[in-house]
């Protein structure tokens, strides 16, 4: 791909979605957008790039977002948040409070959403007012985190007990795992761009879980978004960022209580 063109997808891809492609993404981003052309039969980078810039279908810049973007997430992943999480609730529910509300900023296919549900669940039971808001830029992944039907490769990270607890097994020309009604009706997908607050959201939340996305954006989209995860916590509420991520050198108002969770005083 030539130099100028591989400049204008990088510059098209962090207006629309605050991600900064390197130069070592560049392999990654030449194979995606090769995935694009073949789909509309489309010979250059060139042609794709003007297709995207000039065409009629407004829906393909988020087609290219899907595409590039990196969707990696488990059940369960970086399992120490969430038995911080249920230690949190544990304290907030013995003080009296019963409506708990937590955001899954970058919820990729579901795992994490629906991990927190269960979270709140095994630890509060369901008599208590929780919602969890998942967000994330990619509509591809939001289909099929609101399907929540995965496949037993993909519930690595839960133990029988939870999968017993929480998936419903079927067997349709393949063995597959859904998620139970009363996980997912805790649970709420809509499609949203870290990298343009403010968002619409009022708050206060609980928690916010923000992991792992982080690393994409530069410093100056980190940090705004970083304020607006602020303005929606309640004093004494959570921000989960990733065990890789750091909040080091960036301009923000939390403590830091122990690596990777941070907590707005």
């Amino acid at each position: 791909m030539k130099r100028e063109t591989m400049d204008r997808f990088r510059a098209l891809v962090y207006d629309m979605s605050g991600i900064t492609l390197g130069d070592k993404k560049e392999a990654l981003v030449s194979a995606r957008i090769g995935k694009r052309m073949r789909a509309l039969n489309l010979e250059t980078p060139e042609d794709y790039l003007r297709y995207v810039e000039h065409g009629d279908d407004a829906g393909e810049l988020v087609q290219l977002i899907d595409a590039i973007s990196t969707n990696v997430t488990s059940f369960f992943r970086e399992a120490d948040h969430f038995r911080f999480l249920a230690e949190v609730c544990e304290k907030w529910r013995a003080a009296g409070q019963r409506r708990f509300r937590l955001w899954s900023a970058a919820s990729s296919s579901g795992e994490e959403p629906y991990s927190i549900a269960m979270t709140m669940l095994d630890t509060l039971g369901p008599d208590y007012d929780v919602r969890i808001l998942a967000t994330d830029i990619s509509t591809k992944v939001l289909a099929q985190a609101t399907a929540g039907v995965y496949t037993p490769k993909r519930l690595t990270g839960c133990d029988r007990a939870t999968v017993t607890r929480h998936f419903q097994k079927e067997v349709n020309g393949a063995v597959q795992f859904s998620v139970r009604p009363d996980v997912r009706r805790l649970c709420v997908f809509k499609q949203l761009n870290l990298s343009q607050p403010p968002f619409p959201m009022r708050g206060p939340l609980d928690a916010v879980f923000c992991r792992n996305v982080m690393i994409y954006f530069d410093t100056r989209v980190r940090t705004q978004l970083l304020r607006e995860i602020h303005r929606l916590l309640k004093p004494g509420g959570y921000l989960f960022v990733g065990h890789a991520e750091s909040l080091t050198g960036l301009d923000h108002s939390f403590k830091t209580v122990r690596p990777s969770i941070c907590r707005k005083d």
